[in-house]
């Protein structure tokens, strides 16, 4: 992998955390904060899409620490969720692959589905959290984002050559 193909995968890891620990106007209602997409999830749905062979589990963990820390989280909670939004995605991504862009977004949402509950159970395990059906606007807005998300991305991995 060219030095150069490493940066623009950082960086787009790096823009993915920032929009995700960015914090809402506090004019708006607590609830839009549901609004928020999954944004290190697409990325990394995309990059495992994109190469398979040089993203996956261990990718997964290392940005699922780092936002635990960054978010102030339990220390592992979203690193397991990203494992297993990882896992899936790396299962499917031949068959993703094939898919319209808009049919990839109903995958993406059952995956960031799966990713929300996943934080829900370890937040509820240790007694942080109560269920609302607000928790399902987020994995519904990560799918309507997604085609943005993976147009822009691959338009960036052809550009710089990205292998």
């Amino acid at each position: 992998m060219r030095a150069n193909s490493l940066w623009i995968i950082v960086l787009s890891f790096f823009v993915a955390l920032v929009l995700q620990v960015l914090p809402m106007p506090d004019l708006l209602p607590m609830e839009t904060g549901y609004l928020r997409p999954h944004w290190v999830a697409l990325v990394l749905i995309y990059w495992i899409i994109a190469l398979p062979h040089r993203i996956g589990l261990i990718i997964a963990w290392l940005l699922g620490l780092l936002m635990d820390v960054l978010l102030g989280s339990l220390l592992g909670q979203h690193a397991i969720a990203l494992i297993i939004v990882a896992y899936i995605a790396s299962s499917l991504y031949q068959r993703l692959r094939m898919f319209a862009v808009w049919q990839q977004s109903l995958i993406v949402f059952g995956i960031i589905g799966i990713d929300r509950l996943v934080n829900f159970w370890i937040q509820s395990i240790v007694g942080q959290s109560e269920w609302s059906s607000w928790y399902l606007l987020s994995p519904f807005v990560s799918a309507l984002v997604w085609p943005w998300i993976f147009l822009v991305l691959r338009y960036m991995r052809r550009l710089f050559n990205v292998t």
